[in-house]
């Protein structure tokens, strides 16, 4: 394939907005003309397919989700099966077939589940496999698994360093997921965590500061591409700041990704005086180059929220009186689910909707911080095309905001800020900066060797329209999206790292599972054949 005329947005090699031609052989961007099909892009924009460092959409979590709104299913336009597609339904969480299409019909290519429990990896790995084109990677949450916890408190870190790789390697994952260290393993008792500092629930010495630091060693270690993908403690509370500063300073230079940062940047010492401290967050994060993020925005509208964070769940139920599920996971994780609506003339609301875009926009380098809702939790990823508005438009910002109370106004920075992201800024948050952040080199670019993954656009003054209906989407050098309609859908990769452990750990970790586990060892670990079309890539020469 040769796609000539169109105006290439590359961030990783520096292209900006520069018209070039592209050809594409086996799947891979080649540096030479080749024979085949061209596509005249005069006129058209070109970015690299899109990378979703942080989303739910495949699992046990988002099963249940499915199971808990069938009031929305009912209202949702469905994927009718056809020849090409099989039938799905879209909404606040898409079944896994229209997962595929609505993620590629947007133009986004690769996707990052952010939380898998190892013991329901398989399952979640047969939904992965449903999901068509993209290709697909997972975090395995561990911060509170009940064996490593054990392990980092009796200071056993050599130990714990070859549990995490075997988990790793058992959850056939990417990274390692942290999700309110210490906390999770506290509701099992029906308690959280308080200060970074004080012991955890069934822990003398262990603290959640420890969990933090020791998990972030660990990976470092390990030479992970992607380093912990960290949810904080006291998520979504006021006056969550101070707990996400000490959460930061206490990894002391390990490399973190803070995962949906929007639901860790508030202040005020209630419901009622629940501010913005987005500039205070950014200011820090700025100045300490350790740290990547993602956004975690929240859009006004209805959705579900679902979250390994068990206690922050139960704690939304008792606030909104809505449907609550809980899934506890044996000694491993936890898990809640409740429907929401974000309501523009909610205090609370209106704080979060307007942190996800201060921090997007205050934080300077847009290689660090990228465009995610935290799918669904903060809005579907299919509204990323009214993110990407807000982010460009600075007129369509003051429009938005114009819907907000007098006293919201008073709590938020929005109003302040005068910045509009450039199309160049916009291919780096949704595609080259999280590629980078995974350690998925061939992704996120147009260099020649890359994935043959991009998407085209018409260029258009209605930026929520242009990015909301691309002209083509490009999978591995196969046209699967042409002009709104789903031409093909190949299964999407499964990416995987193997790191390093000693095998002896196994025999440390039979007589456990004997103990404590429902599910044998033999019978735990997700066999190849369940990852599709399975691509490893190499842990990094050093952290």
């Amino acid at each position: 394939m040769r796609i000539t005329g169109g105006k290439v947005y590359d961030p990783a090699h520096g292209v900006n907005g520069v018209v070039k031609d592209i050809f594409i052989k086996d799947g891979r961007v080649i540096d030479s003309p080749v024979e085949g099909r061209t596509i005249d892009a005069r006129g058209m924009i070109i970015f690299p397919g899109g990378v979703d460092v942080h989303t739910h959409v495949a699992g046990g979590a988002i099963n249940f989700a499915r199971a808990m709104t069938p009031e929305d299913h009912r209202r949702t336009t469905a994927f009718i099966r056809s020849q090409t597609t099989r039938a799905g339904i879209g909404g606040m969480a898409p079944t896994t077939f229209a997962t595929g299409y609505l993620y590629a019909g947007m133009g986004w290519t690769t996707v990052n589940e952010a939380a898998v429990a190892p013991l329901s990896a398989k399952h979640t790995h047969e939904e992965l496999r449903d999901v068509p084109i993209v290709d697909k990677s997972c975090c395995v949450l561990l911060a509170n698994n009940e064996i490593l916890l054990d392990l980092l408190q009796d200071g056993e870190c050599e130990q714990a360093q070859h549990l995490v790789a075997w988990y790793v390697w058992a959850a056939k994952a990417y990274g390692v997921k942290a999700v309110n260290p210490g906390g999770v393993a506290a509701w099992k008792w029906g308690k959280d965590t308080g200060q970074m500092t004080e012991p955890v629930v069934g822990y003398s010495k262990l603290t959640p500061a420890k969990i933090v630091s020791g998990l972030a060693q660990i990976i470092d270690e390990l030479r992970l591409p992607h380093p912990m993908h960290l949810h904080c403690n006291n998520l979504g509370a006021p006056g969550n700041l101070a707990t996400t500063l000490e959460t930061m300073r206490s990894l002391e230079g390990h490399r973190a990704h803070m995962a949906h940062l929007q639901y860790h940047a508030y202040g005020g010492d209630d419901w009622n005086s629940m501010r913005s401290e987005a500039p205070a967050l950014a200011e820090y994060f700025n100045t300490h180059p350790n740290f990547t993020a993602d956004a975690g925005a929240v859009l006004f509208g209805d959705t579900v929220t679902i979250t390994a964070d068990g206690p922050w769940q139960h704690l939304l139920y008792k606030l909104t009186g809505r449907k609550w599920g809980n899934i506890d996971v044996e000694n491993e994780t936890g898990c809640g689910i409740v429907p929401y609506t974000y309501r523009p003339n909610n205090l609370v609301n209106a704080v979060q909707w307007a942190v996800g875009l201060e921090l997007l926009l205050l934080i300077d380098d847009p290689w660090r911080i990228y465009l995610t809702t935290d799918h669904p939790n903060g809005a579907c990823f299919w509204r990323y095309p009214e993110i990407i508005k807000l982010l460009m438009c600075s007129d369509f910002r003051k429009e938005c905001l114009s819907q907000l109370s007098t006293k919201a106004l008073k709590r938020i920075h929005l109003a302040e800020i005068d910045r509009e992201y450039t199309l160049y800024e916009i291919a780096t948050i949704m595609s080259a900066g999280p590629a980078r952040a995974l350690g998925l080199p061939q992704k996120g670019q147009l260099g020649t060797g890359a994935d043959a993954d991009l998407v085209i656009y018409n260029e258009d003054d209605d930026v929520q329209q242009m990015f909301g209906h691309p002209r083509y989407v490009i999978k591995g050098g196969e046209i699967v999206i042409d002009e709104g309609e789903i031409r093909a859908t190949p299964p999407g990769r499964g990416l995987l790292v193997k790191p390093s452990y000693d095998e002896t750990i196994e025999t440390f970790l039979r007589p456990k599972f004997e103990d404590y586990y429902t599910l044998s060892f033999d019978n735990y670990p997700v066999e190849m054949e369940r990852v599709e079309q399975p691509i490893f890539n190499n842990c990094i020469e050093s952290p």
